[in-house]
């Protein structure tokens, strides 16, 4: 049977920062028939890019430290090491999200860049995509407190040199999806990126 739904009812529970819609609606189920109306709530929230700074020269990523609300019960702090990630403007590309958002968080200017994935971020609630980048940078150059004042950004830009990395995804200290994955595409990316990067553009 062709995978189908049906929306029967759609509200917008709340509006703000961030926008929360309310579902009722009906889907094929794959023994066959229609499922009963269920109830579900969308998180609203736009999509987002992510790039991993990677100087190949210096064989070094460019992380970036801030504090995260979610990670409010976090055992230890709600300070997370990230990669440099950004919500697409209206009329941006996701190429220039990237480039922005790797001067705005951490000062550092992106040359040639490949893209890794595309994915949902928690598709049983939220809308949301990540588009998953890795940008070549020169890490001697990386370092400071950078991000928005109007946005109420306070971002601490470190600088990892690959094995320090893979310490650091060994130990959990990396622990949020978007830098996993994009550490384990270097794991079996960085040979090949090393080679290709060291031409000159």
């Amino acid at each position: 049977m062709e995978k189908q739904y049906k929306i029967l009812d759609k509200q917008i529970v709340y509006d703000g920062f961030f926008q929360m819609e309310k579902y009722r609606l009906q889907h094929t189920l794959f023994n066959g028939g229609w499922s009963q109306p269920i109830s579900r709530e969308l998180f609203e929230r736009g999509h987002a890019v992510a790039v991993l700074l990677y100087d190949p020269h210096e064989d070094a990523v460019v992380m970036v430290e801030q504090f995260r609300i979610g990670a409010l019960q976090h055992a230890d702090h709600p300070w997370f090491i990230e990669i440099v990630a950004g919500m697409v403007e209206e009329g941006e590309s996701e190429k220039e999200v990237a480039l922005r958002e790797s001067v705005e968080e951490a000062g550092c200017e992106v040359k040639r860049m490949e893209f890794i994935a595309r994915y949902w971020v928690s598709p049983g609630g939220t809308s949301e995509t990540m588009a998953l980048y890795c940008g070549e940078v020169d890490a001697t150059r990386a370092g400071g407190v950078h991000g928005l004042e109007h946005e109420d950004e306070d971002i601490l830009v470190h600088v990892v040199a690959y094995e320090q990395l893979l310490e650091m995804w060994q130990q959990g200290q990396l622990n949020s999806a978007t830098p996993l994955l994009a550490v384990q595409w270097l794991m079996m990316n960085r040979s090949r990126l090393r080679e290709e990067w060291s031409r000159p553009l």
